[in-house]
């Protein structure tokens, strides 16, 4: 086991430093090292119970006293570990916390006060609030303070409240070991005061429920999923307590047409026979509302056709566009006299006015000759 450091050393004070000195280069260390500042670092957590083991000993007068005569092997002597390392992390962050409190007091958290939950929220948004941008209003339940006792749980206030007998009114009690550790008191948990009378309006617990209304903005171009953390908006603290905070989850309903792709949309346009060979004007569903979309004669089934602008914002701050994509029918239900009708035009198509199935059928006739014409060629033997 390696022999500990001098305790002054590991604090930074000289061996005269008076007690506000030491708990200063305590506090800068102890937070420098906190493990709530340094997550999975076994070195801070280390040094951050090093440090706590120096001024635990440095901050005792009798302890202190004892060290400076006979240093480590003085607090053996007395029965205590002058190892830091043999120190429990939890035992350790309790004896930091009972001096500073927990990080959140070192924020300016009071005796009484605590800070109110986080909370979450979904919020389920339209494709055009989505691409636009858009405010939702939004309600939820939040516990704040009763206003009938002040939050304080005693009927009339301070007047159905006494000095927790427990605690003595300080909030805390103390326990005995080489870390003195005070603990918040669980009778008044903290305020130094107890309950004689309950608040009827909040049966003693200090809050009640309301709704709250809240206005959250939807940013043009948001996707799917966007989390956005807003700082003190969640529940209210208790008794002035700091607020918690509000995270908003923005999830996209589906469109009955429109498609998403990052900043593009799509949309698939039913045709018929007659449109697609004729050419036609068509209703095309947009963001910003219907859309007036030319196709021309002879379009064929899966032809796409671009809308510039009135896609999704993009990071650039342009929009992007709509991809529509044609698809062309095929009549189903005939009845006689239709089918009549259709065998009748079937007769007087000539390759001109099917290309695409003239090269097909080309295609396919050639590929019927090269695999006869292999079928054919005998094959060449060698001889050795």
């Amino acid at each position: 086991m390696a022999k500990p450091r001098d305790y002054y050393e590991v604090l930074g004070v000289s061996r005269d430093a008076d007690d506000g000195e030491l708990k200063r280069a305590y506090r800068a260390l102890a937070l420098r090292y906190h493990p709530d500042h340094n997550q999975n670092d076994k070195a801070a957590e280390e040094r951050f119970k090093e440090v706590s083991a120096a001024y635990a000993v440095l901050s005792d007068s009798e302890k202190r006293a004892r060290y400076n005569r006979l240093g480590h092997m003085g607090l053996t002597q007395a029965g205590a570990s002058a190892d830091a390392v043999s120190l429990d992390l939890e035992n350790v962050k309790e004896f930091f916390d009972s001096i500073f409190g927990d990080i959140g007091d070192l924020l300016g958290r009071k005796k009484g006060r605590s800070s109110g939950r986080d909370l979450r929220y979904t919020v389920e948004i339209s494709l055009r609030e989505a691409v636009l941008g858009a405010q939702k209003t939004i309600t939820f339940p939040v516990r704040v303070d009763c206003s009938a006792c002040r939050g304080t749980g005693g009927k009339g206030g301070e007047a159905g409240l006494r000095t927790c007998r427990a605690c003595s009114g300080k909030g805390e009690l103390r326990a005995p070991g080489i870390l003195p550790i005070r603990r918040p008191c669980g009778t008044c948990r903290g305020s130094g005061k107890e309950i004689v009378e309950s608040c009827p309006a909040c049966r003693g617990s200090g809050q009640i429920e309301q709704q709250r209304e809240f206005v959250v903005n939807v940013p043009a171009g948001c996707e799917d999923g966007t989390m956005r953390r807003l700082a003190g908006q969640g529940e209210p603290g208790r008794q002035g307590g700091h607020s918690g905070d509000l995270t908003v989850v923005l999830r996209l309903k589906p469109h009955p047409l429109l498609r998403r792709e990052g900043a593009l949309l799509h949309c698939d346009v039913p045709l018929s026979l007659v449109e697609a060979a004729l050419g036609a004007e068509i209703e095309v569903p947009t963001i910003d509302g219907r859309v007036e979309m030319k196709i021309p004669a002879g379009t064929q089934s899966g032809a796409v056709f671009r809308l510039r602008g009135k896609g999704v914002l993009a990071p650039s701050g342009q929009r992007g566009d709509l991809h529509v994509r044609v698809v062309v029918e095929t009549p189903k239900n005939l009845s006689d006299r239709q089918r009549l009708a259709l065998l009748e035009l079937a007769g007087k198509l000539t390759p001109s006015t099917q290309p695409q199935r003239q090269q097909y059928a080309a295609a396919l006739q050639q590929l019927e000759q090269d695999e006869a014409s292999t079928a054919l060629t005998p094959e060449k033997s060698s001889k050795r």
